[in-house]
This record gives structure tokens, sequence and C-alpha cells, in this order.
């Protein structure tokens, strides 16, 4: 099986994407799992420090454990940490990759924390990556009015400020703010700043990450992927659409969890699905 530096390797080659979904319990990695097999495409498992926190570090790495056992190009990503100690317990655990947050900190103490989490990764373990992250794009997977005080097109990642970023900490990804928001938008998503992607990916050496992707337009999104993004997060969308089938479950007759909890993977499935197409241009 190809390491996750190799699959992003391949995706860069083929001018594809690789979908990264959160998930916070079996139900969700089946569907994600599920889904990419159907399709024969990688997939990233996604898992924040609170969705972590619920599904248990160990657990969740024995999940992907098994699908990669059997040669499925199945990755493990610890999302969002913000901290260097939940960071390394990420990289202590053998995930494939971990986000250190730092986006919300002045750009001196997120280059700092950035710098030692990729001192201790590639100490531990030279074939995980990890990304760093500049520019606020709001938190949290929600449903907002409106959108997050603080995240606005002036505080966009700039490529001068993203070359200095990628260069001081030597990460392996990158996640800038480029009109992407955490959540979604009840009045609609602001359109991405694709010119800022490409000015962004002609200055730095490193694959780049689109966080906060659900309701972005799959225009959007294709012409994100032709600009340079390599890995595309959902959760939002994940998330509705779990609840959604699961109220249709438990309206039902059944008793069976695996019966009822079924209708919420099954409508996982459908947006999983359609995200993988889109990002592998299937």
């Amino acid at each position: 099986m190809k390491t996750l530096k190799e699959a992003v390797a391949e995706a860069a080659e083929k001018m594809v994407a690789i979908g990264h979904f959160n998930v916070s319990d079996s139900e969700g990695f089946n569907a994600v799992v599920e889904s990419a097999k159907e399709l024969g495409v990688p997939v990233i498992i996604g898992v924040s420090e609170k969705e972590r926190s619920f599904l248990g570090v160990a657990e969740i790495r024995a999940l992907v454990s098994v699908e990669q056992g059997k040669g499925l190009p199945v990755y493990l990503n610890a999302d969002h940490t913000y901290s260097v100690e939940a960071s390394k317990e990420a990289e202590d655990n053998k995930f494939d990759s971990v986000i250190i947050d730092g986006a919300e900190k002045p750009f001196f103490e997120n280059v700092m924390m950035t710098k030692e989490v990729v001192n201790y990764a590639k100490g531990e373990n030279p074939e995980i990556l990890v990304e760093g992250e500049l520019g606020f794009i709001g938190s949290g997977s929600m449903l907002r009015d409106e959108i997050p005080e603080g995240v606005s097109e002036e505080t966009q990642t700039s490529a001068e400020d993203a070359a200095k970023f990628v260069e001081e900490t030597c990460v392996d990804l990158f996640a800038p703010s480029v009109g992407n928001i955490h959540g979604l938008i009840k009045s609609g998503e602001p359109k991405l700043n694709i010119k800022r992607i490409k000015e962004i990916a002609k200055v730095v050496n490193v694959p780049l990450v689109l966080h906060g992707a659900s309701g972005n337009t799959d225009e959007d999104i294709a012409q994100a992927i032709e600009a340079g993004i390599r890995i595309v997060h959902i959760n939002t969308e994940l998330r509705q659409a779990y609840k959604k089938g699961i109220k249709k479950g438990l309206s039902s007759d059944e008793l069976a969890p695996y019966k009822f909890m079924a209708e919420g993977v099954e409508e996982m499935k459908k947006i999983v699905t359609a995200k993988l197409k889109l990002f592998n241009k299937l």
C-alpha cells in the first residue's frame, strides 16, 4: 500500500484531490470506507480532538489498521489539533498525518508550535505528514447564520505569508484561508478565492489542503483542485446526512440498532460518494 505522501503525490500528477471526511463513530467510518472501496479511490479518515476523545485514539487507529492490513488506501489524520501534546499523542499512535492548528495565534507563535510538532514527528516516524494552517476560517462544523467574526477577504492567507510559513516550519502540507469557512452558512457559502489558491501554489513547495469545503459549490471545488488543492475536507454535510438518516431510521418500527442506524450510513454514503467522484473527476 502506498504511503499517504505517495498517494498525495499521485493525486498531484493526476490533478485530482483526496477526500478527507471526519467521523466520530463506526457508522461514519463504515460510510466513508465503503464509498471509497466502491469507487476504488484513496480516502482520509479525519478525527478532530473532540472526535478522538469521543471515539478513542486507539480505537480509530485499530479500525484504520484493519483496512490498511487489507492493502486498502485508507489513511488516518488527526484533524485540528490545538496543542503540541495532543499532536504527539496522535504521532505516537502512528496516525498517517496530523494537523497542528495555530491559525488563531500570532504568526510567530503559530510557527514555533508547528516547528515543534514537525521536529517531534520526524524523529518518531519519518513517514508521518504534518500539516500547518495559516489564516482563520472559523471553528466547528455547524450551521451558521452568518460568516464567523474575524473571517473576511482581508484576513485570507497571502502568498507571501504562506511561503514564509512553509519555509520556516518545514510542514509537509499547508492549509490556507482562501474564502473557505468551517461549517455551513445558511444563506450560502462565499466563493472560494481561486486566484489566491493559484498564487499560493506557485510559491510553496508542498501540497495544499482545503478545509471547510462543506457547502461550497461543485464548480468552486473543481476549480480549487485545478488551482492546486490536493486534499479536500468535508464534515458538516456528512453530519447533516447522518442526522437525516438516523431520524428516518428511528421513525420506523425497527428496534435493532444496526438496522435503524443503517439509514444514517446510507445517507452519509450518498454524500461521500458524490464528493469522491467530484474530487477524483469520476
